[in-house]
């Protein structure tokens, strides 16, 4: 359950932040601004509610910063036709990386 948890958290992160992308176009309605505060409030929540079902801090965060950057990049390039490069790839990549390392390093090998 904390996982459902967290990965929800992660998608209102997201849509959260891609929310405040579509407020500050243009065009963009009023409204996109009431899903930037909905989606941050759910995302923290959500984040509380996977803590408090035992989640570890230090792998959680990881896992819900990493994940949320690298599908923010990926929205915003299918959405916002934002450019992807090489490096950011690369960016995304280690990130990645980043987020295993320390959810592995968040258990401990038991002797």
């Amino acid at each position: 359950m904390r996982w459902l948890l967290l990965g929800s958290a992660i998608v209102a992160e997201v849509a959260a932040t891609s929310s405040m992308r579509a407020a500050t176009e243009k065009q963009g309605s009023p409204w996109w601004w009431v899903a930037v505060a909905v989606g941050y409030v759910l995302s923290f929540v959500l984040f509380a509610g996977a803590l408090a079902l035992g989640a570890q801090l230090g792998a959680a965060y990881a896992i819900w910063a990493g994940v949320g950057v690298a599908l923010t990049a990926t929205v915003a390039y299918a959405v916002f036709h934002e450019r992807i490069t090489p490096m950011t790839l690369v960016g995304i990549a280690l990130i990645v990386v980043g987020v295993l390392v320390v959810e592995l390093a968040s258990h401990p090998a038991e002797s």
